[in-house]
């Protein structure tokens, strides 16, 4: 049974009414903005001279809460002038971190909240103290900034792990630095060598420690979905799981041969693998685009896999064909290529399309492109956390292959292994311009 909170265990021992009856609306909101009373024992900031506080825990943990709450703490403390928030993404920051319902913004009472202003990236409080928003797509922005604090956001699915590298050159003022990083595990090399430093300390915990906040139906959904599965062990029970035995990939394969830039592209493809159908319960869309190079090495550029309508996943694939001047869309015409055609036709007629079909089983056309990654000839611009974490985890012949997996199967295979022709050079110059998943 996990811990509760001090109000949990109050409301659990006596009347609700009871206990607030004899409260004026003053003495209410207090006790409503009162961390100290609805923190969990996990949620509790760690005694010690750590540098780094860890917190891995699966999906509905209260993470969020637990971050914007610790930042207001030090804040409030005086312990924190220059604070970092790093997210994924700028609208993580954003939306998450800060004007989320468990945000920085939400912790504060009313009348005490700190003053946001979107176009300068930056919160601040009423003792002068400063926070700014940073996204963990544009590394270079944390290059020049210097900190006293860090909140960092989900880890382990940020794009670029430079962002990461810059953020701690940065952390370097004040009496002691910290950083908290609050995250669902995946077994990237940084989180696993945070895992193992003396400095970091670490708090783990699964979403149903925080289930008397969070909806039945959500419960109930996610344990009839992932309870059991490897995946739910990830996301709810926040394990770092090992490589998979028998899979053909794995995490030092992919790591070795990251790259942050691009030499220049002789072809550029948009594979898609589409789903059988469109219910929230199917599976995604499989949509990555690849490219090779004036080196011959391959390079996966970028994921945009979804669940959606026709139309939807259409558009975002040909948003991506745009996006990276690529030649073609290649989709897999298993599941109905007259559908997969006249889909990609009604979102925009004359699209180059090329429609392949699996003649061969899923192992046979995976194998020479896991190869290819040993040899160091398939390299990830940036991180792909999804799409890692399928091809890190599918063994062939005991499950069906995953959707991003299979587009990035068809993709390479279009690329390097069929030999297909070859197009006009792009700079990567003209990428960089257009592509808002490359690091400025």
């Amino acid at each position: 049974m996990p811990e509760r909170s001090i109000a949990e265990e109050m409301v659990r021992r006596s009347e609700p009414d009871a206990l607030f009856r004899n409260l004026t609306p003053v003495d209410l909101e207090s006790l409503l903005y009162d961390w100290r009373l609805w923190r969990r024992p996990k949620q509790v900031t760690p005694l010690g001279d750590w540098g780094f506080w860890l917190i891995l825990a699966g999906r509905g943990f209260g993470k969020t809460r637990t971050g914007a709450e610790w930042v207001r703490e030090q804040v409030e403390a005086g312990t924190a002038k220059h604070i970092a928030l790093v997210g994924a993404t700028a609208g993580d920051v954003r939306d998450t971190m800060i004007e989320g319902e468990s945000g920085l913004l939400g912790v504060f009472p009313p009348g005490e909240r700190p003053r946001y202003e979107p176009s300068k990236r930056r919160v601040t409080f009423s003792n002068g103290a400063m926070a700014t928003a940073f996204s963990a797509d544009e590394p270079d922005r944390l290059r020049g900034p210097n900190h006293d604090l860090a909140w960092c956001d989900e880890l382990a699915a940020w794009r670029y792990p430079d962002a990461w590298d810059m953020l701690l050159f940065g952390l370097r003022i004040g009496d002691h630095p910290r950083a908290l990083v609050t995250t669902t595990p995946r077994p990237t090399r940084i989180i696993r060598d945070l895992v193992a430093r003396p400095d970091v300390a670490v708090t783990r915990g699964s979403t149903f420690e925080n289930q008397a906040n969070l909806a039945p139906s959500f419960l109930a959904e996610i344990l009839n979905r992932y309870e059991g599965t490897r995946l739910g062990r990830q996301e709810l029970h926040a394990e770092i799981l090992d490589d998979v035995d028998g899979a053909l990939w794995n995490r030092d394969m992919i790591d070795a041969s990251r790259v942050t830039s691009l030499p220049d592209m002789r072809r550029i493809v948009v594979a898609v693998d589409p789903a059988v159908s469109s219910k929230e319960t199917s599976a995604e869309t499989g949509i990555v685009a690849c490219g090779v190079g004036e080196d011959g090495h391959a390079y996966v550029l970028e994921d945009r896999s979804t669940r959606g309508t026709p139309n939807e996943w259409a558009s975002e694939a040909v948003a991506s064909y745009h996006r990276l001047k690529a030649d073609r869309i290649v989709a897999e015409a298993n599941q109905g290529g007259d559908m997969v055609r006249h889909t990609l036709d009604t979102v925009e007629r004359g699209v180059p399309i090329r429609l392949v079909h699996a003649s061969r089983g899923k192992r046979v056309r995976a194998e020479p492109i896991a190869a290819l990654y040993e040899q160091g000839k398939v390299h990830h611009l940036g991180m792909f956390a999804d799409l890692e974490d399928q091809l890190c985890s599918w063994v062939p012949d005991r499950s069906a292959s995953p959707d991003r997996l299979d587009a990035l199967v068809w993709a390479l295979t279009e690329l390097v292994v069929d030999g297909a022709r070859r197009a006009q050079t792009v700079s990567p110059v003209s990428l960089e311009q257009d592509n808002p998943w490359i690091p400025r």
